[in-house]
């Protein structure tokens, strides 16, 4: 069956204030829809590209979405990932995310892939930026299998 609408990757978050400065003012991102009483989209997601939205929602309707099961606390249930046209893109993303709140995990370092960092969100959601490194010549470089 063919997806025939946008693509909508959720996270909790236990701060709906807190996640729209990060990833409005921190990251740039562009908010979905019209603000609610509290001056935040409702429900509150993000325009990552064509096709494909972040949404965050409470930590509480989180759980309730997901049947009740606990919800993870401090993220880390995956990997997001995000490219930079150049490495001082991604250097320049890694360093706005860090002046909004977030946690470098890993600072931006040249890999045998290519260039990447990874930083986790306030609600520990993980985010790795990358750019194809300028003396990577073989895009099988790296990889194994």
């Amino acid at each position: 069956m063919p997806v025939t609408s946008s693509v909508v990757v959720a996270l909790p978050t236990a701060d709906r204030r807190r996640s729209f400065d990060f990833y409005r003012h921190g990251l740039g991102l562009e908010p979905v829809g019209e603000p609610a009483d509290d001056g935040v989209p409702e429900p509150l997601q993000f325009v990552l590209n064509e096709g494909l939205r972040l949404m965050l929602v409470p930590t509480g309707g989180f759980g309730w979405v997901i049947g009740g099961r606990a919800v993870h606390e401090g993220g880390g249930e995956c990997l997001l990932s995000l490219s930079a046209a150049t490495e001082a893109g991604v250097d320049e993303l890694v360093g706005a995310a860090q002046r909004a709140g977030a946690a470098v995990v890993t600072a931006p370092a040249a890999q045998a892939w290519g260039y990447a960092a990874v930083f986790a969100d306030p609600d520990g959601h993980l985010w790795m930026v990358t750019a194809e490194s300028a003396t990577d010549t073989d895009p099988g470089a790296g990889r194994t299998g």
